[in-house]
């Protein structure tokens, strides 16, 4: 059964427990800076994952802290896929390193062209 959480309830728990997102942070700081995620977009990610977490609690499956934690680190890992990082879905994990800016992909083109027009 899940909670029946008025918005108003809802939103008092995810204000509560801000503070967890904040902890989930501050342990994958070195995978955040590593994978070069902007952190305030880790946060905001964070946040919506955290509000629902709170919509979706079922008393009956275990604490709210517990279940809040085990989301916020579910998203965190969600927020490492190559779909997430580049907003290309079916990416390689690689794929990265593949990322030209569209100023090179343009003069890479004109070359390409004066090349075929020689």
């Amino acid at each position: 059964m899940k909670n029946n959480y008025t918005i108003a309830q809802r939103n008092a728990i995810v204000e509560e427990h801000l503070s967890c997102i904040d902890t989930v942070m501050r342990r994958n700081r070195k995978l955040i800076r590593d994978t070069r995620l902007d952190p305030d977009d880790v946060y905001q990610q964070l946040a919506l994952r955290l509000v629902k977490a709170a919509g979706n609690y079922d008393p009956d499956r275990g604490e709210l802290e517990t279940h809040i934690m085990a989301q916020l680190n579910y998203e965190l890992q969600s927020c490492l896929r190559p779909y997430r990082r580049f907003g290309v879905t079916n990416a390689p994990q690689d794929f990265g390193g593949k990322i030209i800016s569209l100023d090179a992909y343009l003069a890479e083109a004109e070359t390409y062209d004066q090349a075929l027009a020689a």
